[in-house]
């Protein structure tokens, strides 16, 4: 790659692409997230394309810049700390299985809550636990920390697809949910969550029995979830029923 011969050009508010010889040969991208982040994506072969598209591209965008690669991509890291990202962290893709015989997940919910199945929860009480729970997120660690899929959008809700959620009640309201995107082959756990109040009482383990028993069910032997490595509650909830890491995302910052 004959670097000087490289040439960066916007063709888009967020989009930029390198050329030589009027041939493209990388391409940069910038999405903004629904919590108002910039994420940038950069695509090509050479490490000065990489270099000419990240330069223009923080050049014109505004601080704080994200980025989320492959932990395992040493080279696409190593492209992002050379411009000076750092990184901010990192969250594990885990296997789980659904056995009950390999969960050991047997006994159901603690005395005085129901499981309401997925897709069976009322809207108006489930939207009340959401903005309590989102409530409680924002005065602790911050939405940010996380996964983009479960981030408020602009109407105020994490609540794309109601249907998608199972939620433990007790008494006249709801107090925990559990969020189950049914991706073909291997559904995803995209997020557990229980009100301050009623943690360390099973609930989130009883939010997991439900939801893997009712996959093992069936006929579905394995489903996947994504746990930010800071949050060692669930980090322990899952390796605690056999679940296994398959893979780990950097996420990477530039402030």
């Amino acid at each position: 790659m004959r670097e000087h011969t490289v040439a960066v050009t916007q063709v888009a508010q967020h989009q930029w692409h390198a050329l030589e010889d009027d041939q493209v040969v990388g391409r940069g991208d910038a999405t903004r997230r629904p919590d108002g982040r910039l994420f940038l994506s950069i695509d090509s072969w050479h490490d000065a394309v990489f270099n000419h598209l990240a330069e223009t591209m923080l050049a014109h965008l505004p601080k704080p810049l994200y980025t989320v690669v492959d932990d395992a991509d040493l080279d696409l890291t190593a492209g992002w700390e050379r411009v000076g990202f750092t990184t901010r962290r990192r969250e594990w893709e885990y296997l789980v299985p659904t056995d009950p015989r390999v969960t050991g997940l047997h006994s159901g919910p603690p005395p005085g809550v129901t499981i309401v199945p997925v897709g069976e929860a009322a809207q108006g009480p489930l939207r009340d636990l959401d903005r309590a729970i989102r409530d409680e997120v924002e005065s602790t660690v911050g939405w940010q920390a996380m996964p983009a899929e479960v981030l408020p959008r602009p109407a105020g809700t994490t609540l794309v697809d109601p249907l998608k959620y199972a939620v433990a009640a007790e008494s006249d309201r709801y107090v925990g949910l559990v969020r189950l995107a049914a991706v073909v082959r291997q559904p995803r756990i995209g997020l557990i969550a229980v009100r301050a109040g009623h943690h360390r009482r099973g609930i989130a383990r009883a939010l997991l029995t439900h939801v893997l028993g009712s996959l093992h069910h069936s006929g579905i032997e394995t489903a996947s979830a994504d746990v930010n490595e800071a949050n060692k509650a669930a980090m322990a909830l899952f390796d605690g029923v056999g679940a296994r890491p398959a893979s780990s995302n950097l996420e990477l910052v530039l402030r």
